[in-house]
């Protein structure tokens, strides 16, 4: 029986060891939510114990490199009681209740979601080695292996070893997405003799974040040949897959991961290991791949992720009004226009931390738009040369 039917708590009797090691128990960030919610004192322990992080690095221990979590929300915050109000213990408990919300919401983001999984691959990086300009990473971001009647896939430069591997570098829509599967289509020749399909014989992934500032990592639409390529060196990798094994079929191939891991920096590569099949004119070995999805949901922008220092440390934000807005507003509106004025007159007024997150977000969606108005023009200029010797106007 509860302490609040019976006037007292079995917590006390037990000591905070073995309630440490009761609540230990608990794998659902649900239940702690629910034992914290029973009284004063056990939401004392679940909070001063930090059980909420310690879960959410147990799910996805690549959550451990965030140094810091930042809670940043519109109102300001509660005023604290008279039992909290001396120094250094009440900003010890304000920070423990902060990282208490922060870890169990981002834990219940983890395995209790309502967005359905996407395709989150918002644009190309770099690919390892292309053959030429018709054969660009781009053309991996179609769903069919031909455009307008011509092939429409990526190829690898040929090479004499099979073990040199090839790999391709995606940025996703957001900074921070829970994956769960990748899903890859080798392409077939069906212009060549016996129709061969160029797969990798073994394929892994990495998910990560670029050292480089944003804007100065080349992508294919600029250059229309992918013959620059970032350092493996210039990328911090928080997670590497086992390696899985490819069918050597036409086919969008499925490769779910052993568990929803948390990309952190928004970067994913596709590592293409072993080629199988030989051209008949060079005799060397190629990797084509014809289409790519990484399958997955952005927590964004209830949740974001700065990093400062790309090659040390990054910051986990919180920003629960966030969720407001996006919950109505965005649905209504055009994806080109902010959050309606009318909305934001009635919550109250916004931080200054909170304002900048909120129009980093804004940006980050007009930046996607952009994005893929520049990849349409990139991949169909074949279209309209057609219609223009057409006579067509």
């Amino acid at each position: 029986m509860s302490d609040v039917s019976c006037g007292w708590d079995f917590l006390e009797l037990v000591g905070p060891d073995i309630s440490a090691s009761v609540f230990g128990l608990l794998d659902n960030p649900a239940d702690l939510v629910r034992a914290a919610a029973v009284s004063r004192s056990w939401r004392h322990r679940v909070v001063e114990s930090g059980m909420c992080k310690s879960l959410c690095l147990k799910m996805c221990p690549e959550a451990a490199v965030f140094t810091s979590a930042v809670e940043t929300s519109r109102p300001p915050p509660p005023p604290p009681t008279a039992a909290e109000s001396s120094g250094d213990a009440a900003r010890a408990t304000t920070s423990l209740e902060s990282h208490f919300r922060i870890y169990s919401n981002l834990c219940g983001a983890l395995v209790h979601f309502t967005k359905p999984d996407a395709n989150c691959i918002q644009h190309c990086v770099c690919a390892s080695s292309t053959t030429g300009a018709s054969e660009m990473m781009e053309h991996t971001l179609e769903p069919q292996d031909r455009n307008n009647h011509r092939p429409s896939f990526w190829c690898s430069q040929g090479q004499d070893d099979p073990n040199v591997p090839e790999a391709l570098t995606y940025r996703l829509t957001s900074d921070i997405c829970v994956i769960s599967e990748i899903k890859l289509q080798p392409f077939q020749a069906f212009f060549e003799n016996g129709s061969p399909i160029y797969s990798p014989e073994m394929v892994r992934f990495r998910f990560g974040h670029c050292k480089l500032p944003r804007g100065k990592e080349p992508f294919g639409i600029e250059m229309l040949e992918n013959q620059i390529v970032i350092p493996d060196e210039n990328f911090v990798w928080t997670y590497s897959s086992p390696e899985f094994p490819v069918l050597q079929e036409n086919m969008l191939q499925s490769f779910r991961l052993p568990r929803p891991v948390l990309c952190i920096g928004g970067v994913v590569k596709i590592e293409l290991l072993g080629p199988v099949q030989k051209h008949a004119v060079d005799d060397k070995y190629y990797i084509c791949v014809c289409h790519a999805q990484v399958i997955g949901r952005s927590l964004s922008p209830v949740f974001m992720v700065d990093i400062p220092d790309p090659g040390s440390y990054a910051v986990l934000k919180y920003l629960p009004g966030v969720r407001n807005l996006c919950s109505e507003d965005v649905k209504q509106e055009d994806a080109r226009d902010s959050v309606d004025s009318d909305s934001l007159s009635l919550l109250p007024s916004p931080t200054s931390e909170w304002h900048k997150l909120v129009a980093r977000f804004r940006k980050m969606r007009h930046s996607a738009l952009i994005d893929v108005q520049q990849l349409n023009d990139a991949l169909h200029p074949i279209q309209l040369i057609e219609e223009d010797d057409a006579g067509v106007v």
